[in-house]
């Protein structure tokens, strides 16, 4: 049986980017034995997912962290394929820790390199799906099953609603719509509002509850099956350019997506298992967004899988 290799680190959204490549991997290889090299946060979620039969923790060691680059250099060895989903400067270095086994990425002399001169300008979807294409891999990418990631909600639910993701990473507080933009934006909708998000985020979801009371805070209480739960059950999922609101994409909730001038949408933005678009707003100064546009495009309430931002 054949060993092979995928690397994929976090950031949460960059992993659901890449379920359709992890499946098209595993449909590729059906008899093989494949495992996932990813970061701490991801292991025991990505345990459960179909494409891998098992999950390697990298440490990422330093340079000088000669025990820690030998642990590696031994996770690395013996596959018969490596398919490089990071493409980093860091991941492309495994190559000649691993011993330069034919290889699917960006490292110098690997044997499939993805050589696309525009590969940064695609979009992270349409760039995995070149990169298996250049290593032998038919498209169109397959449509994965998510059911495996889908636990239930840790508690009841109203039977119709729109989930509220108001936070973004720590380090980026420029990709934050104002809360009291998001408090506004529930008081004006006619369903109630499940505010998502980190334990940090609590904050945020106070602020919305004191403009909508009646809002429901989950801030904090969900594992990822049990956000992936409560965002397959949700009407509707409007948010910033994080993590959660990529889940609710690729779960097929319907989606509004906000984004300011920090990041390209037609780089990042979320995506349907598909390939469909959500429906994605954005202002240079994403506190410009003005709630009734918001308001108006949570009205219409569908995503749009022909359309490109």
């Amino acid at each position: 049986m054949p060993r092979l290799l995928v690397i994929r680190h976090g950031a949460l959204g960059d992993i659901i980017l890449s379920f359709p490549a992890f499946a098209a991997i595993r449909e590729a290889h059906p008899d093989a034995d494949i495992a996932l090299l990813t970061t701490k946060p991801f292991a025991p979620w990505l345990e459960a997912a179909p494409w891998f039969d098992r999950v390697i923790i990298d440490p990422k060691p330093g340079p000088l962290a000669l025990a820690g680059l030998r642990r590696l250099r031994r996770a690395l060895s013996g596959f018969a394929m490596v398919y490089d989903l990071q493409t980093s400067g860091r991941s492309s270095r495994y190559f000649r820790l691993a011993g330069r086994p034919p290889w699917s990425g960006i490292a110098p002399g690997c044997a499939f390199p993805h050589a696309d001169p525009a590969r940064d300008r695609l979009h992270t979807r349409e760039r995995l799906a070149a990169q298996l294409e250049a290593a032998g891999i038919p498209l169109p990418l397959p449509v994965p099953d998510l059911s495996w990631t889908i636990a239930a909600p840790p508690l009841p639910l109203p039977d119709r609603f729109v989930a509220l993701i108001p936070g973004a990473a720590p380090h980026r507080p420029e990709k934050r719509w104002p809360a009291e933009n998001f408090g506004d934006l529930a008081s004006r909708l006619d369903l109630p509002c499940v505010v998502l998000g980190t334990a940090s985020e609590t904050p945020l979801a106070a602020a919305i509850a004191a403009r909508a009371p009646g809002t429901l805070d989950l801030t904090g209480r969900t594992t990822l099956p049990q956000l992936a739960g409560v965002l397959a059950r949700a009407r509707l999922a409007i948010g910033n350019d994080t993590g959660p609101m990529h889940l609710a994409c690729a779960l097929g909730t319907s989606c509004v997506v906000l984004f300011g001038g920090a990041s390209d949408p037609a780089l990042t933005a979320p995506r349907t298992q598909d390939g469909g678009w959500p429906a994605i707003l954005r202002r240079p100064d994403l506190a410009a967004l003005a709630v009734a546009d918001v308001a108006a495009a949570a009205q219409d309430g569908h995503n749009h899988p022909s359309s490109t931002p």
